[in-house]
């Protein structure tokens, strides 16, 4: 977007999503202010960027918000669908460097680009840029993906960054044997925290939903809905709470046995237990 005429001898645009301006005339014409002049803030071209600069941004979140929820689980998106929205900035920004997966499930690549016609753009594992036309790829959750050490030694050496935690995302492994009739994890359990509206803020701004006395993380895990909980206290507690355990329950409310939770509906659940945990009162000397 261009320079837009404002008030008596002013430009304004709309520059690294906030509104700059410039005279026209004068010594200093052409060159950008510092800072809006007093005359210029209540313009209503000045807020007309404004309003664009706030639906870019919530834009460009809702495009993180999307891709996140393809990747954490493993979703197959059309390649004609990333072709049509790659031109828009936002959503170029989120999905450029992720790591993407064909049609055959040990070719991961990172990707670069996706043109019109279908067609993506990729550097594989040999350093190699690859064309590839499959009709449908996944963005996997890293704990889905082989060698992910190897991946992650591989992407800083190309210097990729990712809009959206993939390959650096902190995983979980479920261990290869839990108890038959296992059905909650207590490792991060007893996180104390100073009130329960405290612990409930800390949830929402880590971006989960927080429902009645739990806070809970909804993920397609192999076709199948988990929804990991952890227990926050109940609503309008003014005491100091604790966090309580972490367990699963498919959609229909039935809480799962260990033995029955996905690996990524694993990873996330205890992703998230970690991070509310991680907030907790620690004694000093402890």
């Amino acid at each position: 977007m261009g320079w837009l005429a404002a008030g008596d001898g002013y430009e304004v645009a709309l520059i690294e999503g906030r509104v700059a301006a410039r005279p026209t005339s004068g010594r200093a014409a052409g060159r950008r202010l510092k800072s809006l002049p007093k005359a210029l803030r209540e313009h209503p071209e000045v807020d007309r960027l404004r309003r664009l600069a706030e639906w870019l941004d919530r834009h460009a979140a809702s495009c993180v918000a999307q891709v996140d929820t393809w990747m954490v689980s493993s979703l197959p998106v059309p390649t004609g669908v990333l072709a049509q929205v790659w031109p828009d900035d936002a959503w170029q920004t989120a999905l450029r460097d992720l790591a993407v997966v064909g049609d055959d499930p040990d070719e991961v690549g990172f990707l670069r680009d996706a043109s019109g016609s279908g067609e993506l753009r990729m550097v594989n594992l040999d350093g190699e840029t690859v064309r590839l036309s499959p009709e449908t790829v996944t963005l996997p959750h890293p704990v889905l993906l082989p060698d992910l050490d190897d991946l992650r030694e591989f992407a800083a050496e190309l210097g990729v960054t990712q809009k959206v935690e993939q390959i650096h995302r902190a995983i979980w492994r479920k261990p290869a044997e839990v108890g038959e009739k296992a059905s909650a994890v207590t490792e991060f359990a007893g996180g104390k925290f100073v009130s329960r509206f405290g612990l409930a803020a800390r949830a929402t701004q880590l971006g989960y939903r927080v429902s009645g006395g739990y806070a809970t993380c909804r993920v397609r895990d192999a076709g199948r809905i988990a929804e990991a909980a952890v227990w926050i206290g109940e609503p309008y507690w003014e005491s100091e709470v604790h966090t309580g355990n972490l367990t699963w329950h498919d959609q229909d409310g039935r809480t799962l046995p260990l033995r029955e939770v996905g690996p990524v509906a694993w990873s996330e659940g205890m992703r998230m237990a970690a991070a509310l945990y991680a907030g907790r009162q620690v004694e000093e000397g402890s």
